[in-house]
């Protein structure tokens, strides 16, 4: 079943949450995300493959080398980031978007919005992070 999302079609609360017209907007959303990220990778690894690598100045070659690094620890990011936007789409696709992984309850589309990959309602994610900081502090 294809649905058709009107143009500037935005979610709100006045529809049934996680409706079959929120689910294709939130997938479309992400595949969109998935793909802008794959490009920058893309982009990146043709711009250090261009890289002349043998700049004659040792600091012009430090530059370069720590901007690289730079660039190889955001793309890493972004690899992980497609791993998450893979992850909700399956939840898209099993028909657990949208819901807490701990309490079971509506993230809400407010949150989704901000950050579509969420899989915890902000309460729960504030618990889990103050766990974390716990046990950090232990």
């Amino acid at each position: 079943m294809t649905i058709e999302l009107a143009e500037g079609y935005k979610p709100s609360s006045d529809e049934d949450y996680m409706s079959p017209t929120q689910l294709e907007y939130f997938r479309l959303k992400l595949r969109n995300w998935r793909t802008e990220l794959l490009q920058e990778s893309d982009n990146t690894i043709s711009h250090l493959q261009e890289e002349n690598w043998q700049e004659p100045d040792i600091n012009d070659r430090a530059t370069l080398e720590t901007d690289a690094a730079l660039e190889l620890r955001t793309r890493d990011r972004y690899r992980k980031l497609v791993n998450k936007i893979d992850s909700a789409l399956s939840r898209i696709a099993d028909g657990s978007y949208g819901y807490c992984a701990d309490t079971g309850e509506e993230i809400g589309i407010n949150r989704l919005e901000a950050r579509p990959i969420a899989t915890l309602t902000i309460e729960a994610q504030e618990k889990h992070e103050r766990l974390e900081k716990q046990h950090r502090d232990d």
